[in-house]
């Protein structure tokens, strides 16, 4: 589960099905069920028909906290007072090493980590763009870049357009944050 409408849809479909919900929140689900009106496969094909998945493999729960953790820092911080640093903020978030978060997650994923964390917040700008709150100063600092330059760069590197044309075309192509981890740099 990457946003609150995945938490939202996660209760409605379980519940619908007589599943108890004790806690919810993005990336975690703590239920309980009768068994004798519903097992863990038919939860499991729920789930799956709706997009998500269960995780149970030490390395994959990892896995999905590194991503949940992105996602957090990108997407639901506000960096405007101070900028909280990635790979700090991963290390202190998962009590491992910048490294052995990076080697785990490219072992288990199609792409890197770091590569992951390019798509999230070009999302994010994208959608800074599309308020008109900020400048392309401000959300280059937000978002942690050296330079409007550097921002504008990997912007147009990553969706090849640059981020004056993305503005112009009106048509704000978001991709959901769920399937980020399908796209390539």
């Amino acid at each position: 589960m990457m946003c609150k409408s995945c938490i939202r849809i996660v209760r409605m479909e379980l519940e619908k099905c007589g599943v108890q919900i004790h806690n919810i929140r993005l990336g975690f689900a703590s239920v309980s069920y009768d068994s004798s009106k519903i097992n863990y496969k038919k939860i499991e094909g729920i789930l799956v028909e709706n997009g998500f998945g269960i995780v149970v493999e030490r390395e994959k729960i990892i896995v999905e906290q590194i991503k949940q953790a992105v996602v957090e820092l990108v997407h639901h911080m506000n960096n405007m007072d101070s900028i909280v640093r990635r790979s700090d903020y991963l290390v202190e978030k998962l009590n491992m090493s910048y490294q052995q978060i990076s080697k785990l997650f490219s072992k288990h994923e199609s792409l890197t980590l770091e590569k992951f964390v390019i798509l999230n917040k070009i999302e994010k700008i994208k959608e800074m763009i599309l308020t008109d709150e900020y400048t392309l100063s401000e959300i280059a600092y937000m978002m942690d870049y050296n330079s409007v330059q550097y921002l504008s760069t990997q912007f147009k590197t990553v969706t090849g357009i640059s981020v004056t044309d993305y503005k112009k075309a009106g048509e704000f192509k978001k991709i959901p944050l769920e399937d980020l981890i399908n796209e390539k740099l």
